[in-house]
């Protein structure tokens, strides 16, 4: 036994929860069930833990414990469920799989709609609680609640198996990329970043990465994880001390880890050429880019521009729109890019769409107009440490 701060349990214990889980299911199957039993093994284990220290092998003292609460559930059910709940050998395809990345091929199965597959992912995979799901959706807790209950019970319908898929789908892909989202900027809650669900991401990306061939797909994959480490790379200077967010222009780049840096060019440098080029490696082209910059000065904007240009032939998501407007500010002006923001009225209920829209006001010499797009960016979002930037944001403009 081990001793163990508050914060290192459940740290430990939400990067445990989707492996348990996975292994319960691979074992019993019974996805709703087995969420149950882990979150009573979970809650026992904070208990337990805490007070005893933290046992030589975590990972089986809850899966132990979870099993015996499922079995438990299970036996309160009928005959039927009792001959189901019967332990039976994995298939030979999760022999020696990862539990966690099955659950994600599971939760990401073509009978769920795109939203009920992130959602279902960040409860069962990410560790999210259903109220956390809720805010990074907007919806309330309840509705919520239901959505991965109905997503649970398809998955049990459709009577597919434990086991690593033959193919991967695009869907996969999606998913880690929201799940990796939502841990380096969270939407909602008191921290501006959730670092082990950021991790969780790379994790199963990389796996992903080393089981595909270097076809497009795979070079898709290559982009993804390139992505998520220049991405990740710059976590420890984008939060001053006091917690409020740092824009990239003024972090301190000598915190950016180097090597993940250095990881992440590689693997986008050796997708690129062997084409054709998807959206995840032209994006981590751009943050390619912007991490071998010395300087934010010395930043390439002229070419972040283009491959701008580039992805957006290849998709229509507003964002990426968002983002190369502040690419043609940073190139050309704050009024080219004002411009372009005028066309994006669906990004309205966004917040990041009015701080960027402030900032750019700011820039153009609008302190007034660029006070009030503050606030409302302010008013929009969840997360705490960002409203609490953009108010002084707000404020400086005054």
């Amino acid at each position: 036994m081990r001793s163990v701060s508050e914060q290192s349990l459940e740290d430990l214990l939400r990067s445990l929860a989707p492996q348990v889980l996975g292994a319960l299911v691979r074992r019993y199957g019974h996805f709703d069930h087995a969420e149950d039993a882990v979150q009573e093994a979970l809650i026992a284990a904070a208990a337990q833990w805490q007070a005893d220290g933290v046992p030589d092998s975590p990972r089986g003292w809850l899966i132990t414990v979870a099993s015996r609460r499922l079995t438990d559930l299970l036996r309160s059910e009928s005959a039927r469920m009792r001959r189901e709940a019967e332990w039976v050998p994995p298939p030979p395809s999760a022999a020696g799989a990862d539990d966690s990345l099955i659950l994600l091929a599971m939760c990401c199965h073509p009978s769920l709609s795109p939203p009920d597959q992130i959602a279902l992912t960040l409860r069962a995979v990410g560790g999210l609680s259903t109220a956390e799901v809720a805010r990074a959706f907007l919806v309330p807790e309840a509705t919520m609640a239901r959505r991965i209950t109905r997503a649970k019970q398809r998955i049990k319908a459709s009577g597919v198996p434990f086991a690593l898929p033959d193919a991967f789908s695009g869907a996969v892909l999606h998913v880690l990329y929201l799940m990796f989202n939502e841990g380096y900027a969270a939407t909602a809650g008191s921290d501006l970043h959730r670092p082990d669900l950021a991790a969780e991401a790379i994790r199963l990306t990389r796996l992903v990465h080393r089981l595909l061939p270097p076809d497009s797909f795979g070079n898709e994959v290559a982009g993804l994880l390139a992505l998520m480490l220049l991405t990740d790379a710059r976590r420890a200077a984008r939060t001053a001390p006091d917690g409020t967010p740092v824009p990239m222009d003024a972090q301190d780049r000598t915190l950016w880890d180097a090597a993940a840096i250095a990881e992440g060019v590689a693997l986008v440098t050796a997708a690129l050429p062997r084409g054709p080029v998807g959206p995840y490696q032209l994006q981590a082209a751009i943050a390619a880019l912007h991490d071998e910059a010395p300087s934010a000065a010395e930043t390439d904007w002229p070419q972040i521009v283009a491959l701008y240009e580039v992805l957006l032939t290849l998709t229509d998501n507003p964002m990426v729109a968002l983002n190369h407007a502040v690419a043609v500010t940073m190139a050309t002006g704050p009024a080219a890019g004002l411009a372009l923001l005028s066309s994006l009225s669906s990004l309205h209920g966004d917040h990041r769409f009015h701080a960027v829209r402030g900032h750019l006001l700011e820039m153009s010499g609008s302190p007034a107009f660029a006070r009030e797009a503050y606030i409302r960016a302010a008013e929009l979002t969840g997360s705490l440490p960002l409203r609490r930037y953009l108010h002084a944001r707000a404020t400086a403009c005054q």
